[in-house]
């Protein structure tokens, strides 16, 4: 009896996480053809490696993890810059797009928690303006190196971010 039990809690469990997998798999492919930017395979496996959006039931559930992706990856990038800030091997010329790339991820973090916040309550023209708003700092943070003919220690950092972002955009738009 013991085995029959824990026969049937073994086919849930992986008929669940597979269904969760093919979720993650459509919907990154449908994002993916809704924009030429959007990289799939980013989506996939940031998502599948994800176990809250390997249980996700709708595409609500992936926003959901997706945004906590994208805000796993700003706090960790702010964490880096910070460091990088606090070294001694940063001239004048770096040292002042780094501390602005500082203050725009410590709003994008605000923005992505309050796009959480409006997933929550289902609240999706909100999330949609927060995310883009969050969306617009690792390409502002370049611009800043740019604009001082400095390079950036965070090129691809910021891209990566760029995409973190990007994924729960599209989802977001994809939901009616």
């Amino acid at each position: 009896m013991k085995f029959l039990l824990y026969l049937v809690t073994f086919f849930v469990l992986s008929n669940g996480l597979a269904n969760g997998q093919t979720l993650i798999r459509n919907s990154c492919k449908k994002a993916a053809a809704t924009s030429p930017k959007f990289k799939y395979n980013l989506c996939v496996t940031s998502l599948e490696t994800n176990p809250q959006a390997k249980t996700a039931k709708d595409l609500a559930g992936l926003v959901m993890a997706s945004t906590k992706n994208a805000v796993t990856k700003a706090t960790t990038l702010k964490g880096t810059v910070d460091k990088i800030i606090k070294g001694k091997k940063v001239n004048k010329m770096t040292a002042m797009p780094l501390r602005d790339c500082l203050q725009l991820y410590t709003d994008a973090i605000g923005s992505l928690n309050e796009a959480l916040a409006s997933v929550k309550s289902r609240n999706y023209p909100t999330v949609k303006t927060v995310l883009s708003a969050a969306m617009d700092a690792p390409s502002t943070c370049e611009t800043g190196f740019k604009e001082r003919k400095a390079p950036s220690p965070v090129t691809k950092e910021n891209d990566n971010l760029y995409q973190m972002i990007l994924i729960p955009l599209a989802f977001t738009n994809m939901l009616k």
